[in-house]
């Protein structure tokens, strides 16, 4: 139920997109325990089924489904299911019992490949990010002047930070003018006067 309305209110709002994504979350879902656990897998191969075979078949489906949820069509969703059903599956009950037991090498192999992938990202989004702040550089600042950052960049707005609706509290300044003037409310001279 959770995943249910993680996935349905990714939209935001009541919309077809909302009603897709829960639809597909349930189909993929619903597709990916069928492949794992009853239309032959477990039964396939152990003979028997079992609760956490269902479970496995649930969770892999759900996670499959989750970017994709909104997005796809029923059919893709079915599809999803098949491969989130079987592919975590062989991996899990076949390829991973074929594997002999005490190969730590290999397991620190695999954590010293991710660390690489992990460095080499952090590596190109710093350069990546350099450039496109270097670029957006050349046609606007990216950093307030000193005077504006003395002002503070809520005042500059015409706002104050912290200030509660109802209080009445503007600067007259304000590009974002409210129907209510300082007269209104008197606690607003306080604020006309911070300027």
């Amino acid at each position: 139920m959770g995943w249910t309305g993680f996935n349905g209110g990714g939209p935001y709002s009541v919309n077809v997109d909302a009603s897709l994504a829960i639809l597909n979350t349930h189909v993929c879902t619903a597709t990916s325990l069928l492949v794992w656990l009853g239309l032959g897998l477990d039964i396939l191969f152990f003979e028997k089924p079992s609760v956490i075979g269902a479970v496995q078949g649930m969770i892999t489906g759900l996670v499959c489904i989750t970017p994709a949820a909104g997005l796809v069509q029923g059919w893709a969703a079915i599809i999803m299911g098949v491969l989130s059903g079987s592919i975590p599956w062989y991996t899990m009950m076949v390829l991973h019992k074929k594997l002999r037991d005490g190969r730590t090498g290999e397991g620190f192999k695999q954590m010293g490949m991710q660390l690489a992938g992990i460095a080499f990202i952090v590596v190109i989004n710093v350069i990546i990010t350099s450039i496109v702040c270097n670029l957006i550089k050349l046609i606007v600042p990216l950093r307030l002047s000193e005077e504006d950052m003395n002002i503070g960049d809520d005042a500059i707005h015409g706002e104050e930070a912290y200030a509660l609706w109802g209080d009445g509290e503007k600067f007259e300044s304000s590009k974002h003018n409210s129907p209510y003037d300082v007269e209104e409310f008197p606690s607003a001279g306080k604020a006309v006067q911070m300027t």
